[in-house]
């Protein structure tokens, strides 16, 4: 899966200081809407209810409470209907409560409106992978990779070989791994998908040397690296290697695509059929 970003910047507050400051944006907004002096109405402004309106929402985003998070950006879009951070929002409530027509419907409406913003492409990225809409995430993430001061440049690497491997482009997709193991020499997910690349590449040596520091820096693997290290220990005839890997998938995972794709290539006993 695509890493996604977190839609705000920065590490996540605890559960009690995003309460509060729900709280606090709420009372602001209404102080910047409705304030009176002199028995006067003030001038309201727009813009700052529209920026309270969102963080609000964001905040209710990260505790998933979906429906609050609506009626904040409801309320956005009613000041402005045309703002890309209101619509990266609504695509990322509607992604997460299964509406997934209205999600890309607002991701687009949002990269539309800011296609400069690397991390709204990103994540739209990540919601077309999970649609398996490869070709389509490539291109974002091609155009994210092309910003070349956003902070997440490695990230996005990783993301557009993941995806090229999905599209059998594999020299491409080596291509852009090896650029983010140089941007990020500790990354454990580069590690895996370079072993993977370089397997369907031929290139057996140079995916087991990735495979084998990957497994170095994990503590334990996933669906996918034991099925490929499955596949290295039959390349290079190390049968009992072979069968705990395809034990460890088989008490693991059993549900997975991997193991089902181990079964289908493997007999019982581990021969290959």
């Amino acid at each position: 899966m695509i890493r996604r970003l977190n839609m705000k910047a920065g590490n996540a507050m605890p559960k009690w200081m995003t309460r509060v400051m729900m709280v606090l944006s709420c009372v602001v907004l209404a102080a910047c809407v409705t304030t009176k002096t002199g028995g006067f109405e003030e001038k309201k402004d727009p813009h700052k209810a529209l920026e309270f309106s969102v963080q609000a929402a964001r905040n209710y985003i990260q505790e998933r409470n979906w429906e609050a998070a609506k009626r904040h950006l409801k309320n956005a879009l009613a000041i402005d209907d045309n703002n890309a951070d209101v619509h990266e929002a609504l695509a990322e409530v509607f992604w997460n409560t299964g509406e997934l027509e209205q999600a890309d419907i607002h991701f687009r409406k949002a990269v539309a409106l800011n296609g400069k913003d690397a991390r709204t492409r990103n994540n739209f990225a990540a919601f077309l992978y999970q649609q398996k809409h490869y070709a389509e995430a490539e291109t974002q993430l091609e155009k994210v990779a092309e910003d070349l001061l956003y902070d997440r440049r490695a990230d996005a690497f990783v993301n557009l070989g993941r995806v090229r491997i999905k599209l059998k482009k594999y020299a491409a997709a080596k291509d852009v791994l090896e650029r983010a193991r140089l941007m990020e020499p500790g990354d454990v997910v580069s590690l895996s998908e370079l072993a993977e690349v370089n397997y369907q590449l031929g290139d057996y040596p140079a995916a087991q040397r990735y495979y084998d520091q990957y497994r170095k820096r994990i503590n334990g693997q996933t669906p996918a690296s034991l099925w490929l290290g499955i596949r290295l220990a039959d390349k290079f005839g190390d049968h009992d290697s072979q069968a705990s890997y395809a034990l460890a998938l088989k008490n693991l995972y059993p549900q997975s695509e991997e193991y089902l794709a181990y079964k289908s290539a493997y007999s019982d006993g581990g021969a290959k059929r």
